[in-house]
């Protein structure tokens, strides 16, 4: 064959010489696309730009700055890390080095129990720039497992990786699996090769914008019982640019962590001899958690929804039945031994909601039953899995369930997500996106006609919303489909934070039934929504949105009221009275320090007002407004003042 012809995303043809490679048919496209190629797409399986394309197939060009294209930049850009350890500490044993969101990692352990540093990092960033300027090809090779165990004879990890490979339990980028017993690895130099299934981009000189972060420990293959290792956390973008702003996100981020603002601010603190992973909330915290937890219930209270309450444990009957003990059991804590009965602290609240439903016949009348808990739940997380409040092992959701016909399910799931929309906006979200998963290839439950119905459903109710989402096939729970919401928060980093599912699964578990129109008695569909998802996490994302400082409805102090002297102290003392009747949280620190000094540590607070008051003000009624972030007003009357903060407050603004 003279010559193959390829079809190209936009459904064109392309025509050229038999041999061809991913390269040349980016060339033949353009030498804008060629300089930006960094893999090519066949019929949906990614390959090296250097493998020769097959006449017939679907090509499409993957190019540096595509999440495909990061993808790959970021797993060369690990070989190269791990290249440049062995090179600088001979005898590097290499375990396992994949691409993450916006970076990398590559587990290792050095030779004579070797701590790396951070000046250890500066030494491997200048040896990796060295290997960057080198321009070595990324060279593809494949073994057979046989050959691949002498080509790996020494080196540990690798070894048990292909022998994993051998018995058909492992398989992914790092094991380098090909298929029919097939593995493959990549040279990139005389001295450096890496198991792998790539692809890779063509050469070293083509990464470049990276920087090493931290170290950290890993257990090989997070097992405790296995080595512990050393982590090396990097990230690689495909501009300069690029890499210099996810820099400076980091920088701002750090600023914004909420574990520190929590402490700085008198929030909430992790105090050791509570273990890992729970907290306890300060009273400025505890008044935050409130004003969230009313609005939330005023809300519900609003939507049609029912308050229902459960408690903290339940005995194992309840957790074989809806199906935790056999898929969730690692993320429980173990049983407690009583009254000759195993009870379990519970890691959700469905199953207990399903009871409230249960205990009574239901009419086709009555439905759609909603139900609404904020129910505190208990999840064993590993130590160091434990992030704050991001991930904790304590922590309450604000969980509904509502049951409702198959008839009525679109419609539920349109009312729901305007409601989660409705509510994440305002807390201050403004860029909100979704993912609708399907249902899985694999095992699944419930008709093919309701998987098809609730689907539609969701996907309408997103696009009613003219809401942007992204479709992940085969991604739905076994029990049925289900929308992932997103927030993106003030420096650009996206939160997924509310949920929607629809379950099929735990009504067939607990045989749950209502009466119909027709006297028949048919299984009611179960949906699933958590629109804060956790309070906790809800609380920490809100603390780095708004870098502590809460917008004025939100705020633990509203108004802080300083008198200029002691002389004033009376006029102060009355007016934070009238700013707590009106409903008001506000307080006063009195005239010990100077009011320069007040006002600094009031602003280090992050109050959204700081009120002073001196002669001019007792004389005539009046307040000087030092707003947040805005200019000093002079002589504001007080019952303006008032007007104004109530209007902030109702509009959530």
């Amino acid at each position: 064959m003279a010559e193959i012809a390829l079809k190209l995303p936009d459904g064109s043809l392309r025509t050229l010489p038999a041999g061809s490679t991913g390269a040349d048919l980016a060339a033949d496209i353009g030498p804008g696309l060629a300089k930006a190629a960094v893999i090519v797409e066949v019929d949906g399986e990614e390959r090296d730009l250097s493998a020769p394309l097959d006449d017939g197939a679907e090509v499409s060009i993957v190019v540096a700055d595509s999440p495909q294209g990061l993808h790959t930049i970021r797993h060369s850009t690990a070989h190269v890390m791990a290249q440049a350890i062995q090179a600088l500490w001979p005898g590097t044993q290499l375990a396992i080095g994949p691409p993450i969101e916006h970076g990398f990692y590559y587990d290792v352990e050095l030779p004579g129990g070797k701590t790396l540093t951070t000046e250890d990092l500066e030494t491997i960033e200048a040896k990796m720039r060295d290997i960057v300027a080198a321009d070595q090809p990324f060279e593809r090779h494949e073994l057979s497992i046989e050959e691949g165990l002498a080509k790996f004879a020494d080196h540990i990890y690798k070894r048990e990786i292909i022998e994993r490979v051998a018995e058909g339990d492992l398989a992914g980028e790092d094991a380098g699996e090909v298929g029919d017993g097939i593995i493959s690895y990549y040279a990139n130099s005389d001295d450096f090769l890496d198991m792998c299934a790539g692809p890779h981009v063509p050469s070293t000189g083509r990464l470049g914008h990276f920087k090493l972060q931290k170290v950290a420990g890993a257990y090989w293959r997070g097992d405790v019982t296995r080595p512990m290792l050393q982590r090396v956390y990097g990230t690689a973008w495909a501009t300069r640019k690029q890499l210099a702003q996810h820099l400076a996100m980091l920088v701002e981020a750090e600023k914004r962590d909420h574990r520190r603002l929590a402490a700085e601010l008198d929030l909430v603190s992790w105090p050791e001899e509570l273990g890992p992973g729970l907290a306890v909330w300060h009273p400025k915290g505890a008044n935050v958690r409130r004003l969230m937890e009313d609005y939330s219930r005023e809300r519900h209270e609003r939507g049609g929804y029912e308050f229902v309450y459960s408690p903290h444990i339940a005995k194992s009957v309840l957790w074989e039945t809806s199906g935790h003990l056999d898929f969730y059991a690692d993320s429980m804590y173990p049983p407690m031994e009583m009254d000759g009965a195993s009870y379990y602290p519970k890691p959700m609240n469905c199953p207990f909601h399903v009871m409230i439903f249960r205990a009574q016949q239901r009419s086709y009348r009555e439905l759609p039953i909603r139900m609404f808990e904020l129910g505190t739940v208990y999840r064993y997380e590993l130590s160091g899995a434990v992030h704050g409040l991001m991930r904790s092992r304590g922590f309450t959701v604000d969980d509904a369930h509502i049951f409702c016909t198959r008839e009525d399910v679109q419609a539920e799931l349109a009312s729901l997500l305007e409601f989660v929309l409705s509510v994440l906006r305002a807390f201050g979200f403004d860029q909100i996106q979704a993912k609708l998963s399907t249902r899985p290839s694999e095992k699944s439950v419930g008709d093919d006609d309701i998987w098809v119905a609730a689907t539609a459903g969701l996907k309408a109710a997103l696009e009613t919303a003219e809401l942007d989402y992204v479709v992940d096939e085969g991604g739905g729970a076994f029990y049925g489909p289900k929308i992932d919401v997103d927030v993106t928060d003030a420096i650009g980093r996206a939160w997924q934070l509310s949920t929607i599912q629809v379950d099929f699964n735990l009504p067939g578990r607990f045989g749950l039934e209502y009466v119909a129109s027709d006297g028949a008695r048919k299984q009611p569909v179960m949906i699933h929504r958590a629109l804060m998802g956790s309070i906790e996490r809800f609380f920490g994302v809100l603390i780095e949105h708004y870098a502590g400082a809460f917008p004025a409805w939100l705020a633990p102090i509203q108004a802080r009221v300083l008198a200029v002297a002691s002389d004033h102290e009376d006029y102060a003392d009355k007016l934070v009275a009238d700013l707590k009747a009106a409903g008001f949280r506000a307080d006063q620190v009195a005239a010990d320090d100077p009011l320069g000094k007040r006002i600094r540590n009031a602003k280090l607070e992050k109050l959204p007002y700081v009120l002073v008051v001196g002669d001019d003000d007792v004389a005539n009624g009046t307040v000087g407004v030092n707003r947040r972030g805005g200019e000093v007003e002079r002589d504001v009357p007080v019952a303006a003042f008032v007007e104004q903060l109530a209007a902030e407050v109702a509009d959530h603004t």
